[in-house]
């Protein structure tokens, strides 16, 4: 289908999944439906982006009701190949983003980068999109793909759209199933130190370890929450902010539980000159 797709001039719309789809997922593909036809959604749980003690084997998989839901949405094709194809026998090549895979999730989460890298690499191979759909909340993940695809002069559009949140301001995650009903009232503690950060910013404040000791209090109010990190980066390079003057983002992951859940805010100044910030959360 992408190959015909190609061959009549069509533009071709990607959005790569781990399955356990919620409306974050959905409105990727809706996005993508008003700007791409054909348009392939995958489904595959990468085994190369999950460390030894990580959720792998318990990672939600609910395949039928993931492709009803997209049939639904209006995806053309669903891509779901078994591990064994991606991943033949004797696979021996990476790709490797030098510099972003070691900050904050890649010291984390060690290797996480590399099978992430990778397999999105090669789902762009195989589909050949013209634009490839990512969500905000995992902004250092697009960031890499969008610096992946522009060091190896791919011929798709790293496309990242914003955060879709539940009415107390969760954001939707394929592992919020984990939580338990006391666990998931005390996850909107991640939404709340996010708040927090953005209303300090709206009164003026500019300095990074400022902005952190206002989301270490706030997360701290919340005896189930223990913080993997708080950070206040650039948006380009994900190095730490001491003065917030350019584009960046507040991110936090977080363990509510044994559950661990990230979020961040994006901020950036309205025009290159001027000290007054829009807030993208």
């Amino acid at each position: 289908m992408a190959r015909q797709g190609r061959a009549e001039g069509r533009s071709i719309g990607l959005v790569p999944t781990m399955g356990a789809l919620h409306e974050g997922h959905l409105s990727l593909v809706a996005r993508a439906k008003k700007e791409c036809s054909p348009l392939i959604a995958s489904i595959f749980v990468n085994p190369k982006q999950f460390g030894p003690n990580e959720d792998f084997a318990k990672y939600p998989r609910a395949f039928e009701s993931d492709s009803e839901k997209l049939k639904q949405a209006g995806v053309d094709a669903l891509f779901a190949p078994e591990a064994a194809e991606i991943y033949p026998k004797d696979f021996s090549t990476y790709v490797h983003v030098a510099g972003l895979s070691e900050k904050l999730e890649g010291r984390s989460r060690p290797g996480h980068f590399r099978g992430v890298a990778t397999v999105v690499m090669k789902l762009l191979q195989i589909v050949q999109p013209h634009r490839a759909y990512f969500g905000r909340k995992d902004a250092q993940q697009a960031r890499l793909i969008t610096q992946m695809a522009r060091d190896l002069n791919l011929d798709s559009e790293i496309v990242v759209s914003p955060i879709v949140r539940e009415p107390d301001g969760l954001a939707l995650s394929s592992r919020n199933v984990y939580l338990n009903p006391a666990e998931r009232q005390a996850a909107t503690v991640l939404h709340g130190a996010l708040e927090a950060a953005k209303s300090e910013l709206a009164h003026g404040v500019r300095d990074g370890l400022q902005l952190k000791d206002v989301l270490q209090r706030t997360l701290r109010k919340q005896s189930v929450a223990r913080v993997d990190y708080a950070e206040i980066v650039d948006a380009d390079s994900f190095d730490p902010v001491v003065r917030i003057s350019k584009p960046c983002y507040v991110l936090l992951a977080v363990f509510i539980g044994k559950t661990r859940l990230i979020d961040n805010l994006y901020v950036e100044p309205r025009s290159p000159d001027s000290d007054d910030l829009v807030f993208h959360l």
